[in-house]
């Protein structure tokens, strides 16, 4: 890559309290700059050699998904989203945010051995710390976590998933679907519905949370749907009959779904806005890169305005979704409302990643399709980072409530 674009690689936020204000300062710390570094080098070195086996079989081979975690878990990197009360790393907000933007850069099938277990977990209690929570840091158990359903998308509250008491014991019944990872997953994280209030507004559905153990009787894992984007990375079915768990299953408190929810879930949105910043700072690699030595007419495409500008506005547009989503990180870190700084980042850098990827296709012309470059990948893998963890449309309604509610509106 180019020594501009090298540079361009490198933003961080860093603020420093004085006083009732703060002063923002720009660049990475040197702990910053090493964490980058060695994300950075390890998806070049042991994710980019598999990506095009993966992309053709939709399979990650058993010994590579081993030989991704022992290396994750040797250089000190796995569940570094957990905090060092459980023997973790415990990187900030802002830190992890810059592991996940690295890891944006390779397979999301191989990334995920790259393990950052779900933060919810630090919701355990009792035996669940010893049994879902430490053997899930340590690499010796995977989760998965299973909100969607066929008709409970979005709208969270429509779930028809559901668990009734039965003496000391919940019957849980129902299917979710898009299960990201549960093929390789130990146990699961599931939301479902527990009851119904009436309020003035219609029914409303009480949510409590569940660990299920796979094998559980009455639970059964099935394979998903064949989708276009992240190849190798699976969704998968999950179908509950009569299955039946004790309440110590519980994560969180009876009906306390949405307590739980909201207290860890803010992360997965970064997570999908931090990876498309890396996606499209690599795609963009492509573009720059391609732009500069391909020749037409006698002269490098890049000199031709309808190119070069085109260049301009990815990074710009690249550089504009990265300040947006270290800022909303950097306000987690500093215990500030961010709820509409990520939907904001998550909005923003998914649909930002969405025109990298065509761009960088349509500089490259016919060959862009081609699978000879990566570039069609990073195109129809795009195409989903618009929809899971909460579509466009979902994140424009939080960002527009976040705004108008306390004006009355």
């Amino acid at each position: 890559a180019s020594d501009v674009y090298k540079r361009q690689m490198q933003p961080c936020l860093i603020h420093v309290a004085k006083g009732d204000s703060y002063a923002m300062q720009f660049g990475l710390t040197q702990e910053q700059d090493m964490i980058v570094n060695t994300v950075r080098s390890f998806v070049e070195n042991e994710i980019y050699p598999h990506e095009q086996e993966v992309e053709r079989t939709g399979v990650v081979p058993k010994a590579v998904a081993q030989e991704i975690k022992q290396k994750t878990l040797d250089l000190g990197f796995y569940a570094c989203n957990f905090p060092e009360s459980v023997g973790c790393a415990g990187l900030s907000h802002v830190d992890f945010a810059l592991v996940e933007r690295e890891l944006g850069r390779g397979s999301m099938a191989l990334n995920h051995f790259f393990g950052r277990p779900q933060n919810i977990l630090m919701a355990c209690k009792d035996d669940q710390i010893e049994h879902y929570l430490m053997p899930a840091v340590r690499g010796e158990r995977m989760d998965a976590l299973a909100m969607t359903e066929p008709d409970a998308g979005s709208d969270v509250r429509g779930m028809k998933c559901s668990a009734v008491r039965e003496g000391d014991d919940w019957v849980l019944n129902g299917s979710k679907h898009f299960i990201s990872g549960a093929e390789h997953a130990d146990f699961f994280i599931v939301f479902v519905a527990t009851g119904v209030d009436d309020t003035p507004r219609g029914p409303k559905k009480r949510i409590t949370t569940f660990l299920v153990d796979r094998g559980t009787k009455g639970f059964e894992v099935r394979d998903g749907y064949n989708s276009v984007s992240h190849k190798g990375y699976k969704n998968c079915i999950l179908d509950f009959d009569d299955c039946r768990l004790p309440q110590a299953q519980i994560l969180g408190e009876v009906d306390g779904g949405f307590a739980v929810m909201n207290e860890w879930l803010y992360a997965t949105r970064i997570t999908v806005a931090t990876m498309s910043v890396g996606r499209a700072r690599r795609c963009f690699d492509y573009a720059l890169n391609y732009a500069a030595e391909r020749k037409q007419f006698g002269q490098q495409i890049g000199k031709f305005q309808g190119v070069s500008f085109q260049i301009a506005d990815m990074i710009t547009e690249i550089d504009a979704a990265d300040w947006l989503t270290l800022a909303a990180a950097w306000r987690l870190d500093q215990g500030l409302p961010a709820n509409r700084e990520i939907a904001s980042a998550k909005l923003y850098a998914s649909e930002m990643l969405a025109r990298v990827t065509d761009s960088t296709l349509q500089i490259y012309g016919g060959m862009g399709l081609m699978d000879d470059f990566p570039i069609e990948r990073f195109w129809r893998d795009a195409r989903v980072e618009r929809i899971w963890d909460g579509t466009s449309e979902i994140q424009r309604h939080i960002i527009s409530r976040d705004l108008l509610r306390p004006l009355g509106a």
